[in-house]
Parts: structure tokens; C-alpha cells; sequence
């Protein structure tokens, strides 16, 4: 029972996760269409992100999310080019 309550829980942030970037992709399309450059659509998204996560979790927490980004990162997460199998 404990593991498909874990189970639950993770199929719960992934919807979470899902529709938290359907959000993020209507808002990027929108900046874009109001002709803002994707550059300064980025460092706005990053900035009020960092601001919420130290608001949330304190430096310290923002610090180890973005080393967890920085791995994933070099890890070839965000890559255009990655393909999921």
C-alpha cells in the first residue's frame, strides 16, 4: 500500500509539473507575440523564479536547486536536441 500511495503522489506533481509548463509555454508565446526577445522572456522567468524559490526555501535552498539544475543541465536535460525514449 505504502509504495502505490508514492506512486500516487508522483503521478500528482507530474500532472503538477505538466500543467505548471503548459502555463509557462502560454506566457512565453504571449511575451513573444507582444515582441519581446526570448532572451529577456528567459532572464525574467529565471529572476522571479530564484526570488520565489529564496522566498520559499532561503538561499541555501535556492543554492542546491540550482547545483541540481547546473547537473541536470550538463546532463543534457534541457537540450533541444535531446529525444525521449
Amino acid at each position: 500500500m505504502e509504495q502505490s500511495l508514492s506512486e500516487l503522489d508522483d503521478m500528482i506533481v507530474h500532472e503538477k509539473m505538466q500543467a505548471a509548463l503548459e502555463y509557462q509555454n502560454e506566457a512565453w508565446a504571449d511575451g513573444m507575440a507582444d515582441g519581446i526577445e526570448p532572451e529577456i522572456i528567459a532572464d525574467a522567468a529565471i529572476a522571479l523564479a530564484m526570488r520565489e524559490t529564496i522566498r520559499l526555501l532561503g538561499e541555501s535552498g535556492a543554492e542546491a536547486l540550482l547545483e541540481n539544475l547546473r547537473e541536470r543541465m550538463l546532463a543534457g536535460e534541457f537540450s533541444p536536441e535531446r529525444t525521449l525514449q
